[in-house]
């Protein structure tokens, strides 16, 4: 069964911030890459288990999508009763630790 996938202001937030930051508009390589990440997080709606949960909190789990230097991190927690993913945050993967208090 398929499950919803949410996405929460501030992940909306975070995605906007990297199609700026990667100049998506003007490039067709970053429009590609920014393209990617949103088919990766739609995924979720299948088998969003499939992903380990985060160094901060075993309820959380996290995407990475990309290859180095350039990977992302969707941080996401599954509801199992109501068969929905919410995304929390997207980080650049070179980001420090998020703080699990500022996510939730």
């Amino acid at each position: 069964m398929a499950y919803l996938v949410s996405i929460a202001v501030r992940a909306q937030r975070d995605l906007i911030s990297l199609y700026e930051d990667i100049n998506a508009k003007e490039a067709a390589a970053a429009l590609r890459c920014y393209q990617g990440l949103k088919l990766a997080i739609l995924s979720l709606k299948e088998h969003p288990n499939r992903c380990p949960a985060t160094p901060e909190s075993k309820q959380i789990r996290q995407l990475l999508h990309g290859h180095k230097p350039h990977v992302y991190r969707v941080i996401y927690r599954v509801l199992e009763k109501k068969k929905r993913v919410d995304i929390l945050h997207i980080r650049y993967g070179v980001q420090r630790k998020v703080k699990m208090r500022n996510v939730l």
